[in-house]
């Protein structure tokens, strides 16, 4: 398909590659996502100062709206943490997962093992904070340094889980509707190959922190929700803070039992997924919140659960506010760009992976890491899912040329997109921001950490596409 490049999409680029850029030389990006979203809109506006202050607003708004939903989680669950502490419940309920977390050295498989499979039968936002209530503190406090902990939950479930979705079947799901392919026909080689970049992902980030994890081992360093938790001191048991520190892991046991059960075709319940699953433990967070200040408090719950509210929604905006600039400047350049700019605004980013997509040679290599790169260019949204149809239309196009196998070439577009978006290395996007804001660390420390395993694992998974097709 034929795309035509105008100045926006140029200015786009220049401060994609700007963004890019600051982030390799450790300096924040907002201001220049901010100044991008604004130029842009005063040359889509042909000079119009008025509209493209208006794109500034929106921008952050159409982020915002679409980033509250894993902030608001994240917040429930912190603030339901300072209940459990002000109990003394928290301590009391991972007392038992210490013994499993014998160092932080198998801690680190642990947690992303445990991770994986959560993420693959409901979706990776909900799992990380079910993960993140069960065991990052307990991980953390066994000597994993938190950026650990938050690469191994990030890679394994917001990468190889999701660029898989081996149980839901909604990324290959997507793909395959897009260009008709049989349900199911992509299966064999996103398995393959999210489990290629997963490991190898996961082992190199594993030996780049074995420094780190060697250095804080034998501290407890406090971080995101092990800082909502008390501390090492000794626990008073009494009747309330054992009954709580069961009845908090058993609903959420019993939360994630529903999932599953609900994910089988054969059971009377809907599928509780993504939103839903969100939903479900946001409400059940928010229950356990009341249930314990009541609890604890008695008649004084009506003040503290305002007071664990606050904790936990300044602790949620701490971490989300420099991100809804950043997002709100790439969401310019998918599907949102018409609601940020008006009626026929491009979209800006999509167009350029058109761009690049055009201009690739016919031969397997080439098509391979070529749309490896236009699923990565596509996910730079930090949606992970929008650039699907791109992707596994340019592999229906370009693969019959080469002799090549469709669902193969469009298996690494989507590993660009998803381990990108998804995502593992945009600070802008879902997964990752719900990663960092449990872990208590940056999104842009992650992302960055997170780059070097990731791009070697999506190159070692492009060869073995190659061998695929």
């Amino acid at each position: 398909m034929e795309v035509t490049l105008t100045l926006s999409h140029w200015i786009y680029l220049l401060v994609v590659l700007t963004v890019v850029l600051a982030m390799v030389l450790k300096r924040d990006v907002v201001l220049p996502c901010i100044v991008g979203i604004f130029v842009i809109g005063l040359v889509y506006n042909e000079g119009s100062i008025i509209p493209a202050v208006q794109a500034m607003f929106r921008a952050l708004l159409v982020a915002g709206s679409d980033l509250f939903d894993i902030m608001l989680v994240i917040a429930l669950m912190v603030a339901m943490l300072k209940s459990m502490a002000k109990l003394g419940a928290d301590t009391l309920m991972v007392a038992p997962a210490r013994r499993l977390m014998v160092n932080p050295h198998v801690a680190f498989f642990a947690l992303g093992g445990v991770m994986y499979i959560c993420a693959l039968f409901f979706w990776p936002t909900p799992a990380t904070a079910l993960v993140g209530v069960m065991l990052l503190p307990v991980a953390i406090k066994a000597g994993l340094p938190a950026m650990a902990a938050a690469m191994s939950v990030n890679i394994l479930g917001h990468g190889m889980a999701l660029s898989g979705d081996l149980i839901i079947q909604g990324a290959p799901g997507l793909s395959e509707r897009t260009i008709g392919l049989e349900p199911g026909a992509m299966l064999n080689e996103v398995a393959i190959l999210s489990l290629v970049v997963g490991l190898v992902a996961s082992v190199i980030a594993y030996l780049m922190m074995r420094k780190e994890i060697k250095t804080q081992q034998g501290l407890n360093v406090e971080s995101g929700l092990v800082a909502a938790t008390a501390d090492d001191a000794p626990i008073e048991k009494t009747n309330k803070n054992i009954a709580f520190a069961i009845i908090v892991p058993v609903t959420f046991m019993l939360i994630i039992g529903t999932m599953i059960y609900a994910s089988f075709e054969a059971t009377a319940l809907a599928p509780i997924m993504g939103g839903d699953a969100t939903a479900l433990l946001g409400g059940a967070a928010a229950a356990l919140l009341i249930i314990m200040s009541f609890a604890n408090d008695g008649d004084k719950a009506l003040e503290s659960v305002v007071v664990h509210l606050r904790e936990g929604m300044l602790f949620a905006i701490k971490i989300f506010a420099p991100v809804i600039p950043i997002a709100g400047f790439f969401f310019l350049g998918g599907g949102d760009a018409v609601a940020i700019l008006g009626e026929g605004a491009p979209q800006l980013l999509f167009d350029l992976g058109s761009a690049v997509a055009n201009s690739l040679p016919v031969n397997r290599l080439a098509m391979s890491f070529g749309n490896l790169f236009v699923g990565i260019i596509t996910g730079l949204d930090g949606s992970g899912f929008s650039g699907l149809p791109l992707t596994a239309s340019l592999a229906q196009s370009l693969a019959p040329a080469a002799n090549a196998s469709v669902e193969a070439v469009a298996a690494i577009g989507q590993m660009g997109a998803v381990w990108a978006g998804g995502g593992t290395l945009t600070a802008w996007a879902f997964g990752l921001v719900a990663t960092a804001g449990i872990a208590g660390v940056s999104p842009m420390d992650l992302a960055r950490k997170n780059f070097i395993p990731v791009i070697c694992g999506l190159a070692v998974a492009a060869v073995v596409a190659v061998f695929l097709m």
